[in-house]
């Protein structure tokens, strides 16, 4: 009986088979954005930080939101509530976070690997060549080109930043 695959080996199985061009980059362990740019050395706004939202629409439907965000911005709330057509919106909790992103949190990935979350980019972060995020671990992150990433992600972009 087999294991089921790490979100680690699921990303580098997935950038292997696209020919992806990127980097593993280890590090001490950390989850907080501004820290881990520091330990990689990248500029914060080319990391991507990755929060799961929930929008609720209507009283029994939610829809969980993967919004990848520049490292030094944060995500428009009430913005997202909008363009959804949502009645209450927050930040998912952390155990419906970790189940949907399939890693601890601060290690989420900018890769929806589950079909209830829906991943959203914001633009800004496309600007840069490569982006860095944490890999699915706290100990290893990944410097991945920009392009490579938007051919496999296919997120849907749009601005999604708090002014």
């Amino acid at each position: 009986m087999s294991e089921e695959p790490t979100a680690y080996d699921r990303l580098l199985a997935l950038l292997d088979e696209g020919g992806a061009q990127y980097r593993v980059l280890e590090h001490a362990p950390e989850g907080r954005t501004d820290v881990v740019s520091g330990y990689r050395g990248n500029p914060v706004e080319q990391a991507a930080k990755c929060l799961v939202v929930m929008v609720k629409i209507g009283k029994k439907t939610s829809r969980y939101f993967l919004a990848v965000v520049p490292g030094d911005a944060r995500v428009d709330l009430a913005g997202l509530k909008e363009r959804a057509g949502g009645t209450y919106v927050s930040f998912a909790s952390t155990d419906r976070a970790e189940a949907l992103a399939g890693s601890v949190s601060g290690t989420i990935l900018p890769f929806a690997f589950h079909p209830d979350l829906e991943l959203l980019v914001d633009p800004a972060l496309l600007e840069h060549q490569e982006i860095f995020f944490n890999a699915a671990r706290l100990d290893r992150s990944l410097a991945l080109n920009t392009k490579d990433y938007m051919r496999l992600a296919q997120p849907r972009v749009q601005t999604i930043t708090a002014a």
